[in-house]
């Protein structure tokens, strides 16, 4: 196995110092020696310590830096580990479900080693020819996101036209590729020209704008979309939102999967042309991924399988180091990452 059981470790871990108001920074969070600990799963514990491969940075986790218990996840506790989702390898068990050698993803600390006590929240990985951290990424919660936002809420038709926003993003860019295979006609925007390239000549988007170079979005998407959208998949929020409610096609369908746009402010930019529901009779749906738990297997097979005969491609920017996770993950709000941001914390 190479991991010596029973040895001593100090766990580097990465902590919130505090809740934050803005958009996360690096400086909000600090890598820590943990207290010593044995690598080990207590006995009689029932749980079964894992050691951290892959880390996800993922929007999502900047609701729980800040002090709100609205939402459906509670907060961090300031002075503790981060958590998010991750990909790991058991170590050590007191769980008869668990081997030593397991590969697992689900929810996990941002540390080198976690006691896992609840595994209702992971799945086993059967490692294969697809990259241990595509379980956080095209196979993990971005990707089903992706999936059950574009085929369950979009209700999508062949020869549709797509917009995504954040296209180049986690969520973004399998979206379009998707649609792509699905028969419709798809435009991202993005924020470099860089992403723009890389949507149109890696990812197969039809068109792709950089949103930074627009003085005016309306008109943007008038000229990509001369005839309207039929359906946006909505990552930003805010004037992008508002361009896309002038440019719906009559019975559109909006699925608003994020709103990064809005992350960093606690006084969100209202939306003025909500009107366009009415007129268009536009449906706009928000979602979470956790409610259609029960299609994630149909999805790893789908997606999987596309991936594997080279009909999809998932782009990943892997940061080496847990010390690199707090710019890594703050990097997100700035559009630093192009692709999927992931942290590698060791190679098996």
């Amino acid at each position: 196995m190479g991991e010596n059981i029973g040895k001593i470790v100090e766990n580097k871990q990465i902590i919130l110092k505090g809740y934050i108001e803005g958009a996360p920074k690096e400086t909000d969070m600090e890598l820590k020696l943990g207290k010593k600990m044995k690598v080990e799963a207590p006995k009689g514990s029932g749980a079964f310590l894992v050691k951290n491969l892959y880390l996800s940075c993922d929007p999502y986790m900047r609701a729980r830096m800040r002090d709100f218990h609205g939402s459906y996840l509670p907060p961090f506790l300031p002075g503790s580990v981060v958590e998010g989702f991750g990909v790991s390898k058991v170590v050590d068990s007191d769980n008869p479900n668990f081997k030593p050698g397991d590969i697992v993803s689900g929810f996990t600390g941002w540390e080198e080693y976690s006691l896992i006590y609840k595994p209702e929240q992971l799945r086993k990985v059967q490692p294969d020819t697809i990259p241990l951290s595509y379980y956080i990424g095209l196979l993990g919660m971005p990707g089903f996101t992706a999936y059950v936002g574009f085929y369950e809420v979009c209700a999508p038709k062949k020869n549709d036209y797509v917009f995504v926003s954040a296209a180049s993003g986690a969520v973004g860019q399998l979206v379009g590729q998707l649609a792509k295979l699905h028969g419709c006609y798809v435009v991202g925007s993005a924020g470099s020209s860089q992403k723009v390239d890389l949507l149109k000549n890696k990812l197969g988007f039809d068109e792709a704008f950089n949103y930074k170079e627009e003085p005016d979005l309306d008109a943007a998407l008038k000229r990509y979309f001369p005839q309207g959208i039929d359906i946006y998949f909505e990552n930003v929020g805010g004037a992008m939102l508002d361009a896309v409610l002038l440019n719906m096609r009559v019975h559109g369908r909006i699925a608003v999967s994020g709103m990064v746009s809005q992350h960093s402010t606690s006084d969100p930019q209202g939306i003025r042309n909500l009107f366009n529901l009415i007129t268009k009779r536009v449906r706009m749906q928000g979602f979470l991924q956790s409610d259609f738990l029960h299609l994630y297997p149909k999805f790893l097979e789908d997606v999987g399988s596309l991936y594997k005969q080279g009909k999809i491609t998932y782009l990943e920017d892997m940061n080496e180091g847990l010390e690199s996770g707090p710019s890594a993950f703050a990097g997100l709000f700035s559009g630093k990452n192009i692709g999927k941001q992931v942290v590698c914390v060791a190679h098996e």
